[in-house]
């Protein structure tokens, strides 16, 4: 029988705690120039993804067309990314990162790169290091529909 440590329940919320505290660290390394968390996620999409048509983008952030139109005409405002139209289709736009999207997108990615492979190599033995390995195949069956 489950210890009630190991309910699923408590590692839902133990989960949540832990993934906070690795978001706000990759916060706190990264010089996201002000951006809102709503711009940073669209702008790290496009840079994990590449391209895509607004509908996708909004499709892909789980929110409704409308609400990724004021966050991307910020992005583009500030010069982070560059709409085109669709070879595949001329009535829609492509939105892709700008030079400046790019180059700030892998600024903050390498940065908490950096950080968190120090952090797994001083702080994890090889035996954690492949529990880890095994608990991320899980955490991707979560999030995978």
């Amino acid at each position: 029988m489950p210890s009630p440590e190991d309910s699923s329940s408590n590692i839902a919320r133990d989960l949540r705690a832990v993934f906070g505290r690795l978001y706000r660290r990759f916060k706190e390394l990264s010089d996201n120039q002000g951006l809102t968390p709503s711009q940073a996620s669209l702008l790290s999409r496009l840079g994990k993804e590449g391209d895509a048509s607004a509908s996708a983008l909004a499709a892909a952030e789980r929110i409704r067309p409308q609400a990724v139109v004021p966050t991307l005409a910020a992005l583009q405002e500030r010069g982070f990314i560059e709409r085109r139209p669709d070879p595949s289709d001329g009535r829609r736009l492509l939105i892709s990162l700008s030079p400046a999207g790019r180059t700030m997108f892998q600024g903050a990615q390498q940065e908490g790169d950096e950080w968190l492979t120090q952090a797994i190599q001083d702080r994890l033995t090889p035996a954690e290091r492949t529990t880890l390995v095994e608990a991320l195949k899980l955490l991707e069956r979560l999030t995978t529909d």
